[in-house]
């Protein structure tokens, strides 16, 4: 009963605040009003008053003909004019891939079905880069490298057949859909409990040794598991210039949308959709890219939803391209691994990141922030207000830098859900990550697992972290770990279960003011740990405010200061 009433409550504040509206759209000059950072404007597309339908290249609708080549001869005429428009009129369009070229705008009209095909040896190998690391792939459904000045737009649906390429896990399906599945063909683990495509998909997913990614050398090794190399379904690298406005992309073979190492890119208007048990069915991974903005949109996928990366592990310190100058505003995400999320592949560094007045509906955890030994990288100036989550069923703030690969909210048939943390700490090198100077306010949570987690290592703590003007409300508190320079400033945390509002651990150089609790629950501070010092609480009404607090028997002297 305690806990309903609780969450009521919070639901009221909820609305007291205010909350994110689907039908409040952004336009494109508020999306530079209110940054907390220098953001150039982002150079827009624009394109020739020509326009080609595929119809006149011999293109037949239907989804049973291949559309493949009627696709390169159209783009590559409309390129060759100067640019323009290539028209997908109503209708399913089956083809293998399709690459962009410069001043081509793929335009999908009212009703349009671009369906790709499920055949395997359309697409051909390429060397890419995925998760972070250099590697190879299939190319993508819709790939472009080294082009200026393209856009897909329009009202229609992408859909990249993903369910042909992806390995399925038992945990997340139905008795009647797992059995369905195994009905259609494909092969089992020696478990039994993943089904994969074909032989080569499950010789694949054997060789990898780091998560994705088979340890090969040579294109003949890789053609050995070709059917594990799960593309990206839109892939832009290296590129200038980029619009994605309007369409569904749905159904990716491995991530949805990725641009990568590129600059200018506008995605704004987009429907973006993965089923929920999709392996790493991202929605957009904006990876070592400049000047980016994002505003408008929905995801609902099958894993991390909004994704800043820069690269992995000495692959990405090489390549040495940060995220940066990136505004993120007005979108709407429903299930998903993650909201918002920097990492876990930030080798490279991200900075000016600002997020703002996005709902997140169901999804595993809210604000993500992840990494571990062996990245590197800097991820610094990030900026999030006006944040609104419900049904939460993980943390809704969740720092990690001892990030192993695991889902958060995980199967069944899965290991244990944390990761295994090291308190010896490691010298500090180039593979030690940084995160600091990382800004929240505004946040609104009602009906999460935990509030908010901030874990950072022994030897490189995060540093740095303000949240103010915050209610969460949440069966768990906030729990602080290897972290020094942290504010809380006027946070209500409404705790439902007998978890304490905040719990410190080696954490340093801690201010909190106006922090509110559950009256008459538990205790709503504790600090422990050898290392935790400087901690500074402020609050007229934090009554017997010594009596409520926890101090572990080892506790310096100096570890706690009261106003």
């Amino acid at each position: 009963m305690k806990k309903h009433i609780f969450r009521a409550l919070a639901a009221v504040l909820l609305l007291i605040f205010g909350t994110h509206s689907a039908e409040a759209q952004v336009s494109l000059q508020e999306m530079y009003e209110g940054l907390e950072f220098d953001m150039p404007r982002v150079k827009e597309t624009f394109f020739p008053d020509y326009s080609r339908p595929i119809t006149d290249f011999g293109a037949q609708d239907g989804g049973i003909v291949k559309n493949t080549e009627a696709f390169k001869m159209a783009i590559s005429e409309v390129n060759s004019k100067g640019g323009g428009r290539v028209v997908i009129p109503r209708g399913i369009w089956l083809t293998g891939p399709i690459e962009l070229k410069s001043n081509i705008n793929l335009h999908l009209e009212d009703g349009a079905l671009l369906l790709f095909s499920r055949d395997f040896d359309d697409y051909f190998l390429i060397s890419t880069s995925f998760e972070g690391l250099n590697t190879m792939r299939n190319i993508s459904p819709i790939y472009a490298n080294n082009v200026e000045n393209i856009a897909i737009t329009g009202k229609g649906t992408i859909d990249g057949n993903g369910d042909a390429w992806r390995p399925v896990k038992k945990g997340k399906m139905t008795a009647k859909q797992w059995k369905t599945l195994i009905n259609s063909g494909g092969v089992l683990s020696e478990d039994e409990k993943m089904w994969f495509p074909s032989e080569k998909s499950k010789l694949g997913y054997d060789l990898s040794t780091d998560q994705n990614v088979p340890d090969l050398e040579g294109i003949e090794a890789h053609q050995k598991v070709k059917d594990y190399l799960r593309p990206v379904m839109v892939s832009i690298v290296n590129s200038k210039q980029i619009l994605l406005d309007g369409p569904t992309f749905q159904n990716s073979p491995a991530w949805n949308i990725h641009p990568l190492m590129s600059e200018d890119v506008i995605i704004r208007n987009l429907n973006v959709r993965n089923p929920w048990y999709s392996q790493n069915g991202d929605g957009l991974d904006v990876e070592s890219c400049k000047n980016v903005l994002i505003y408008n949109n929905t995801f609902d996928v099958g894993d991390d939803a909004i994704c800043i990366k820069s690269g992995k592990n000495k692959d990405g310190r090489d390549r040495g391209i940060p995220t940066e100058n990136v505004v993120i505003k007005n979108n709407i995400v429903y299930h998903g691994h993650g909201g918002f999320v920097v990492g876990s592949e930030m080798s490279g560094g991200v900075k000016n990141v600002h997020v703002s007045n996005c709902t997140f509906m169901g999804t595993d955890i809210g604000l993500r922030f992840k990494s571990t030994r062996g990245r590197g990288g800097v991820v610094e100036n990030i900026y999030i207000s006006d944040i609104d989550m419900i049904n939460i069923p993980a943390e809704a703030i969740r720092f990690n830098l001892f990030y192993g690969g695991k889902s958060p909210i995980l199967d069944d048939d899965e290991e244990a859900k944390e990761e295994v943390r090291d308190e010896t700490p490691m010298p500090v090198t180039e593979e030690t990550p940084s995160f600091r100077d990382i800004f929240m306010k505004n946040i609104r949570v009602v009906d999460s697992q935990k509030a908010a987690f901030f874990m950072g290592l022994p030897e490189m703590n995060v540093k740095n972290i303000r949240l103010e003007n915050s209610v969460l409300e949440a069966e768990e508190g906030i729990t602080v770990i290897d972290v020094e320079g942290l504010e809380l400033i006027n946070v209500k945390v409404i705790t439902t279960g007998d978890d304490a509002a905040l719990t410190l651990y080696n954490t340093k150089n801690v201010n909190v003011k106006d922090l509110s609790f559950v009256e008459n629950g538990p205790t709503p501070v504790r600090i422990l740990g050898k290392l935790t010092s400087n901690v500074k609480l402020e609050k007229d009404d934090f009554t017997a405010v010594d009596t409520q607090i926890q101090k572990a028997k080892e506790l310096p002297e100096n570890a706690l200061i009261l106003n």
